[in-house]
């Protein structure tokens, strides 16, 4: 996401969002964070019709771009009201996920449990079983910049 999206995210200005960002730059490592170039920024202006620099002020620095681990990092340098939201909610939807996990762990480990007490009558059954609560294959290409 770019700095001026995020800034608006979690509701301050976006000069106010980069000067936090460089007060914490150690918080921000190159997979978190990066500027795009002259050519990367022109073409992003072509793609998404914005007016000429020169037009209504325009920006003075070439913007940040933020990954999600850029964004969720960005939450918790700020001091807004919606900054320190966004982070409560990321953590929350961690432990769901961690929760999520440990409970898919032990529905396995029941599942093999009555697949060594059951004959082989219901094997199919397990298996689709098993289908059903195996993760889906990461078969989607990437898109997006590539540091």
């Amino acid at each position: 996401m770019l700095d001026v999206d995020l800034a608006a995210l979690y509701g301050v200005t976006t000069k106010r969002f980069n000067e936090q960002v460089k007060r914490n730059l150690q918080r921000f490592p190159a997979d978190f964070m990066f500027q795009l170039t002259r050519e990367e920024h022109g073409n992003l202006r072509s793609q998404i019709a914005t007016s000429s620099a020169a037009a209504h002020g325009g920006r003075r620095h070439l913007p940040y771009v933020f990954t999600e681990h850029g964004a969720i990092m960005a939450a918790t340098v700020l001091n807004s009201r919606r900054a320190v939201q966004m982070s409560i909610i990321v953590v929350r939807v961690f432990v769901r996920f961690r929760h999520m996990l440990r409970s898919n762990a032990e529905l396995a480990r029941k599942l093999n449990a009555l697949e060594r007490k059951y004959d082989g009558q219901f094997d199919v059954v397990f298996e689709a079983i098993r289908e059903l609560t195996a993760p889906a294959p990461a078969s989607r290409k990437r898109i997006g910049f590539r540091v």
